[in-house]
């Protein structure tokens, strides 16, 4: 097997679950070593109170061929995310993967809410997930990352810059969180761009997490039984694809044309080649905006 990524070091921070599983295992297939962060671990679970651990997704990325390493870590503490990259510099002495995908804020959200009817706290609170934990684990984690040029930040969020620029997105708070991830990866690619590195904004398409499989009450391997509740779930993908996305960026040695920019799994499929695992590409971007925000049927033809 091809393993383009051997020697380099990632991290993923926010990998318990969801798509930050799925890029640190693909980071892992490709050879990479990936210290994954999260606050659910075999001994404590965090408010989510869900099975997924940080320890699970460390195996996993071992099984693929890389080696995964778990390190519990609360991104809003800036003294263990201080601690956390003060193990990996030691350890290592290198890192040229940053994937900030901290997030959280699934419970915290309210759909279709108006500010001044949405829970204050809870709005405040996802935006401290969102936002702030990726500017700490940025701050603490760059200057070892710029130690050697060519390095990686890839920004997680919901939605392409041009989507969101013309979509609102759920509710104030959370078009905020998106919107700002969105921005931050484009200063970051300006900070970061004369110093040898690259910064993008990655969003997935409409993902096949663990919590959206159960939410529908299906499983990976009968998930097409959930296009009878929803039929524009046809065009979902797996976590894996968008990992495929972050490793193909991450041993592209002309990255750096993607600087501060936004990019989907869908489009970085049609350029990089890579699939999802059932062999499709899935571009759900496009889907969203000539399919179903038309109110169109749902059909994936010529979309994945």
């Amino acid at each position: 097997m091809s393993r383009p990524l051997e020697g380099r070091v990632a991290l993923v921070a926010g990998a318990t679950r969801g798509a930050g599983r799925g890029i640190a295992v693909e980071l892992g297939a490709a050879g990479a070593t990936v210290y994954v962060t999260g606050r659910t671990t075999r001994a404590r679970r965090s408010e989510y109170d869900r099975p997924e651990t940080i320890e699970d997704t460390a195996d996993l990325v071992t099984e693929a061929g890389g080696h995964g390493v778990a390190v519990p870590t609360d991104h809003l503490d800036p003294d263990q995310v201080r601690a956390l990259v003060e193990r990996i510099a030691r350890e290592q002495d290198r890192l040229d993967v940053l994937v900030n995908d901290i997030w959280g804020g699934e419970a915290l959200f309210e759909w279709d809410t108006p500010v001044w009817e949405h829970d204050l706290d809870k709005g405040l609170r996802l935006l401290r997930l969102a936002v702030e934990t990726h500017a700490v684990t940025s701050h603490h984690a760059l200057p070892l990352l710029l130690r050697r040029p060519g390095g990686l930040v890839v920004e997680m969020t919901d939605g392409t810059d041009e989507y969101n620029r013309e979509t609102y997105r759920v509710n104030l708070f959370y078009d905020l969180a998106k919107a700002s991830v969105l921005r931050m990866a484009f200063a970051l690619g300006h900070e970061l761009g004369p110093r040898g590195a690259t910064a993008v904004a990655l969003t997935p398409g409409w993902l096949r997490s663990e919590m959206m499989l159960d939410h529908f009450g299906v499983r990976e391997d009968n998930w097409r039984d959930a296009l009878e509740q929803v039929p524009h779930f046809a065009i979902s993908e797996t976590p894996r694809y968008v990992g495929r996305a972050v490793a193909a960026l991450a041993a592209d040695p002309d990255v750096a044309r993607w600087n501060g920019q936004s990019l989907s799994s869908g489009r970085l499929a049609q350029v990089y080649g890579f699939t999802d695992l059932d062999g499709s590409r899935p571009d759900a971007w496009r889907y969203l905006v000539e399919v179903q925000d038309t109110g169109k049927p749902a059909d994936p033809t010529g979309y994945r």
